[in-house]
């Protein structure tokens, strides 16, 4: 039978947490009293995670091990969880035990109220300033910015989603941390709690100020396929007219300066300069339109939808068609009224 909800959790060399880790997780969903799973993911930990794991699960079905054959680091592993995971909802936490996962069932409720994704946020976060809370915040600002969905705490891992979320999405490098960002494609509605965060107890932080430079190259990626995935010559075109049309004015200035002042222009840089903005401007016109050729080759060859659609209101069926949300009331059904999808 089909659980409710899956717990995902990646784990990289947390042998001393796994044990509080899953006694904390099946009491707290034990005492909620819906169906769950736990999928722990081993993301090629070299400690003793995974027979601490193995152990466990021989004593609890409800938890499921996934191991995988190396480190691939924490998005992979979240992707792995995710195509395991057999719930109705999708929660991810952290396995060092710093998430508060006696908050679940309170995101439960909220996502419940309509949502398609609730986000903890670690108000009162237990980390260093300097080296974490500081560039989180430049960090949760600029992303906010960047991609119109605006969150305190893109950082915070307990997260919770609809399957059909998340199930949908194909995550690489660091993106994990932007799964609201992407999916808001799908106009998805997004909400954020406060949640309980803890000091680290056992073990060693696997993050550090150096993995600001990825995420802010993941950002740009991001911010690339909200807006233009389906319309790349529209970022690589205006940019290529700009630098042409600058080209076309430099060179034209120059050949009005030689034609009718006779000055000499052979040796001016400016013309050099003229010129390579022209050739530049015909390249990134150029690359856009091949772009825009592989962006329809990737979407028609894997079927992947340019729209996405939240539900259909039948009037000869008399009820609501929910794709991807809950289904409605019925007085939604009987008055229907357009429903917004903004990025939450």
């Amino acid at each position: 039978m089909r659980p409710e909800l899956s717990v995902v959790i990646p784990l990289l060399d947390e042998a001393p947490n796994v044990e509080a880790l899953c006694r904390e997780v099946t009491d707290t969903l034990e005492a909620w009293g819906r169906s769950f799973e736990v999928v722990l993911v081993d993301d090629g930990s070299t400690d003793d995670t995974f027979k601490h794991l193995s152990r466990l699960q021989a004593a609890d079905p409800r938890l499921r091990v996934v191991r995988l054959r190396r480190n691939f680091g924490q998005t992979a592993a979240f992707s792995a969880g995710f195509a395991t995971a057999r719930g109705q909802l999708i929660v991810t936490a952290d396995g060092d035990l710093q998430n508060d996962l006696r908050d679940i069932p309170r995101m439960v409720e909220k996502i419940e109220e309509g949502y398609d994704i609730v986000c903890g946020w670690r108000k009162d976060r237990k980390d260093a300033w300097l080296s974490r809370r500081l560039p989180s915040v430049l960090a949760n600002a600029l992303i906010s910015r960047a991609t119109g969905v605006r969150l305190h705490d893109y950082g915070c891992s307990l997260k919770i989603f609809r399957s059909a979320v998340v199930k949908s999405l194909r995550l690489y490098g660091e993106m994990h941390r932007f799964i609201p960002a992407i999916a808001s494609e799908q106009g998805v509605r997004v909400a954020e709690v406060v949640v309980n965060h803890r000091a680290r107890t056992h073990g060693t932080s696997k993050y550090g100020i150096s993995r600001t430079v990825r995420v802010l190259l993941d950002l740009a990626t991001v911010k690339f396929l909200l807006n233009y995935s389906t319309r790349p010559l529209q970022i690589f075109g205006l940019i290529g007219l700009l630098m042409g049309s600058l080209g076309v004015l430099v060179t034209g200035w120059l050949v009005y300066v030689r034609l009718f002042e006779g000055q000499s222009i052979g040796n001016r840089p400016l013309l050099l300069f003229g010129i390579l903005l022209v050739f530049t401007g015909l390249q990134l016109v150029t690359l856009g339109l091949l772009a825009e050729m592989q962006a329809r080759t990737y979407h028609e060859s894997q079927g992947k939808p340019t729209y996405y659609i939240r539900e259909v209101l039948d009037a000869h069926a008399g009820d609501a068609i929910a794709t991807t949300g809950p289904r409605p009331n019925r007085d939604v059904a009987e008055n229907p009224v357009p429903v917004p999808v903004g990025r939450g």
